[in-house]
């Protein structure tokens, strides 16, 4: 069996910045019928614990650390066991949610993490925070990039630890580059292609 790929989507609460705003995420598992990866745990364990359906979790995989994207993911790592997986260069965010706790190991750009046969590999993004993380799944033609870049354009840069010319280099250098029909799998909200979003960034100065 090849590999596949499920959506479920939490709804919860963002805060960052004494600011708070109801959300609705985006989980993204990758696998097959005995093993799996997960990429963000946000709002509710249970719910993504439930998708898991009793497979090998091989690794939770974190695009970034804001609360909305990892607030459930110690406690799924621990009904799991799995490890996480974050870039380090967030964790002063992680610490803002787990000040007593670590993630399992850091992300580095490049890295590759097996699964059902298939390949992620971890594409460096910062911008929309400092370690954001895409996820490239190529046997699949997709491309998981949780708020970096959304259907309609990059993710948002007005907070703490974010940046608008960093953000946008890190669109134009290292997911437009991907192939124009590479599905676009983002962190909140619709799906889109790199060639739609190529058409989007065009128009961006």
């Amino acid at each position: 069996m090849g590999v596949t790929i499920e959506n479920l989507v939490t709804s919860g609460i963002f805060s960052l910045d004494g600011g708070t705003w109801d959300v609705d995420n985006n989980v993204w598992i990758v696998g097959n019928n005995d093993e799996c990866v997960i990429i963000d745990s946000p709002h509710d364990a249970s719910a993504i614990i439930s998708q898991v359906r009793g497979r090998q979790v091989k690794a939770i995989l974190l695009t970034h650390a804001h609360n909305d994207h990892i607030g459930a993911a110690l406690e799924v790592a621990e009904a799991v066991d799995a490890p996480i997986f974050l870039n380090a260069e967030d964790l002063m965010l992680w610490e803002q949610i787990y000040p007593d706790a670590r993630p399992h190991h850091f992300l580095a750009d490049g890295d590759v993490f097996q699964v059902a046969g298939a390949e992620l590999r971890a594409i460096h993004t910062p911008g929309h925070s400092p370690g954001s993380t895409c996820f490239h799944l190529e046997s699949e033609g997709t491309v998981f990039t949780g708020d970096t870049l959304f259907n309609g354009g990059p993710g948002a840069t007005g907070r703490s630890f974010s940046d608008y010319p960093t953000i946008l280099a890190s669109i134009r250098n290292r997911l437009l580059t991907l192939p124009a029909e590479t599905v676009v799998r983002t962190g909140h909200g619709e799906s889109t292609t790199i060639g739609a979003e190529r058409e989007t960034l065009s128009r961006v100065p």
